[in-house]
């Protein structure tokens, strides 16, 4: 009796599997871009220490229905020192669509550079650094003390975190 229902249960995965091989990928592909570059391109020089040192433009695509916050982070891992952090934002309301260059929509928290504000792409060598936007969908408001380091708000997201995405972007000091 047990050879034939275990006959059964494969032939209905058979049957079944081919279905799932034409069905509609998930529709909530939480995602991050920019219209300043694109993902994996060199970041505008505006964005850099060596232009404007403003924030690029960065928008948010298919926030899960139940976030209740976002979270955006960006750090330097090609730095000489380790990785380093260029931003730390935390709160953004929900809806919160894009984040529009040189503004911040959320509460800013303390980046390697010592500063609570964004600090562009600054490699202190001639080398291709990599720098990665990594966006969080919350289930909470974080609730963390005043002037948290990156490493305080990604202890704080733990537990938190409904979907994530990233957008990576590169710089290169001239030589010239």
């Amino acid at each position: 009796m047990n050879f034939m229902i275990t006959i059964a249960i494969l032939l209905f995965g058979f049957l079944i599997s081919p279905l799932t091989l034409w069905a509609d990928p998930p529709s909530n592909n939480f995602q991050l871009t920019s219209s300043a570059f694109e993902a994996n391109g060199e970041i505008p020089k505006k964005y850099t220490c060596d232009g404007g040192d403003i924030n690029p433009p960065l928008a948010f695509k298919n926030v899960p229905a139940k976030t209740k916050s976002l979270a955006l982070t960006v750090s330097d891992p090609d730095a000489p020192e380790g990785t380093w952090s260029h931003w730390v934002l935390y709160n953004m309301p929900p809806n919160t669509g894009e984040i529009i260059e040189n503004t911040n929509p959320g509460t800013e928290g303390l980046s390697d550079f010592g500063k609570y504000t964004y600090g562009g792409p600054c490699p202190p060598d001639e080398k291709m650094h990599h720098y990665i936007f990594r966006a969080y969908a919350l289930n909470a408001i974080l609730n963390i003390n005043e002037g948290p380091t990156i490493g305080e708000v990604e202890k704080a997201l733990r537990g938190h975190i409904i979907a994530q995405t990233e957008l990576i972007g590169t710089y290169q000091k001239s030589v010239f």
